[in-house]
C-alpha cells in the first residue's frame, strides 16, 4: 500500500540510526546503505497503520537482513584476495552513529570492528545492539527471536571476545594529530629504531588491497618487521610513484575514532591507515587500500575541510 508523507518522514527520521547499526553489523558502508534501502522497501510494502512501534519493527527487519548478509559474506570472504578489513569512516561521517558514551565510541573503533569479524552473526548483533545502542536484553530477544537469557549469554561471550584484545586509549582529535606527527617523523627518518620505540613488541601491520592494489597477503608481525616495512613504505622512489600514479599527500585525521593517516592523490583517497594505540604503544596498523572501500571516504573528504597535509609528495 502507498505510504503517506508522514510514513516516509517517520522512516527518514530513523535512517541515520539504521545506517549506523547496519554499518557496525556489516563493516561496509555501501552494504549498510543497501540494507537500509531494502528495509525501506519492506516498510513500503507493510501495513504500517498496524505497526505499533515502528522503531522496533524497522530495527528487527534491518537486523535480520544484516544477519542474512553476514552469513553469505562469510563465504565470500573465504575467497577474498588477501586480508579483509572493514571499510573505514573518516571523522564526522554520520554513519559512525552515536558517540556519547565510551561503549558507543568503542563499538565503532577500527580495532573493535576488526575483532567483530571473528564473532558469529548473532554475537555481533547482540554486541552492537547492546553496547552501541543500549537496547535492553528484552528488546534484543524480540529482535532476534531468542530468549532474554540467551541474549545475556551471547552478550557475555561477545564482550569477552572483544575484551581479549588490547586495551585502547581514548584519543581526541588533537592527540591523534600529535600521534600521527610523531609516527610520520619516525617513518620518514630513514631508520627503524625510532619506529620500533613507538610500537609494542608484538605489533602487527595488516593491509587490505582486495586484489586490486598490491598488499601483503599475510600481516607483518613484531615491532622490527613492522618498522622495517613502514620505513620502506615511506622511502621515496619512482617505482612507488608509478604504482600509485603520482605522489600522494598524507594528512592526519581520525577514522572510526582512531588516529589515522589518509593518503590523497588528485582529490581521491587512496589509502587510510588506522593506528591502534594502547598504553604500551602502537599495537596495530590497519591499512585500507581497496578502492571499492574508499569511495565513501573520498566523497566525505571532498565535502569537508581537512587542513594542510603533514607530508607532501610522500613518494
Amino acid at each position: 500500500m502507498a505510504l503517506t508523507m508522514t510514513d516516509v518522514d517517520r522512516f527518514e527520521a530513523s535512517r541515520p540510526r539504521l545506517e549506523a547499526i547496519a554499518y557496525r553489523l556489516l563493516g561496509s558502508a555501501s552494504e549498510a546503505e543497501d540494507a537500509v534501502q531494502e528495509t525501506f522497501l519492506r516498510w513500503q510494502a507493510a501495513d504500517v497503520d498496524h505497526i505499533e512501534v515502528p522503531e522496533a519493527w524497522l530495527t528487527k527487519v534491518l537486523t535480520n537482513l544484516c544477519l542474512n548478509q553476514l552469513t553469505s559474506a562469510r563465504a565470500r570472504r573465504e575467497t577474498y584476495v588477501g586480508q579483509w578489513l572493514p571499510e573505514p569512516l573518516l571523522a564526522g561521517d554520520p554513519m559512525l552513529g552515536p558517540a556519547d558514551t565510551v561503549e558507543q565510541r568503542e563499538s565503532v573503533s577500527y580495532a573493535v570492528m576488526a575483532v567483530l569479524e571473528r564473532l558469529s552473526p548473532n554475537e555481533r548483533a547482540v554486541y552492537v545492539l547492546r553496547e552501541a545502542f543500549a537496547y535492553s536484553h528484552r528488546e534484543i530477544a524480540g529482535i532476534l527471536d531468542i530468549t532474554e537469557a540467551a541474549s545475556q549469554q551471547i552478550h557475555h561471550r561477545a564482550k569477552k571476545h572483544v575484551a581479549d584484545g588490547k586495551a585502547r586509549i581514548e584519543i581526541d582529535r588533537a592527540a591523534a594529530r600529535r600521534i600521527i606527527e610523531e609516527f610520520l617523523a619516525a617513518a620518514t627518518s630513514g631508520r627503524t629504531e625510532p619506529l620500533v620505540r613507538l610500537l609494542t613488541q608484538d605489533a602487527v601491520s595488516i593491509g587490505d588491497g582486495g586484489g586490486k592494489v598490491p598488499a601483503r597477503t599475510r600481516p607483518f608481525e613484531g615491532a622490527l618487521a613492522v618498522a622495517t616495512f613502514m620505513r620502506g613504505l615511506f622511502k621515496p622512489g619512482k617505482a612507488k610513484q608509478a604504482l600509485v600514479g603520482g605522489s600522494p599527500q598524507i594528512y592526519a585525521t581520525t577514522a572510526n575514532g582512531d588516529p589515522a593517516l589518509v593518503a590523497v592523490l588528485d582529490g581521491r583517497v587512496i589509502g587510510v591507515t588506522c593506528l591502534e594505540v594502547t598504553p604500551e604503544g602502537i599495537a596495530a596498523l590497519r591499512s585500507q587500500a581497496n578502492p571499492d572501500k574508499l569511495e565513501r571516504a573520498t566523497r566525505h573528504w571532498a565535502a569537508t575541510d581537512h587542513g594542510e597535509p603533514l607530508l607532501d609528495a610522500a613518494f
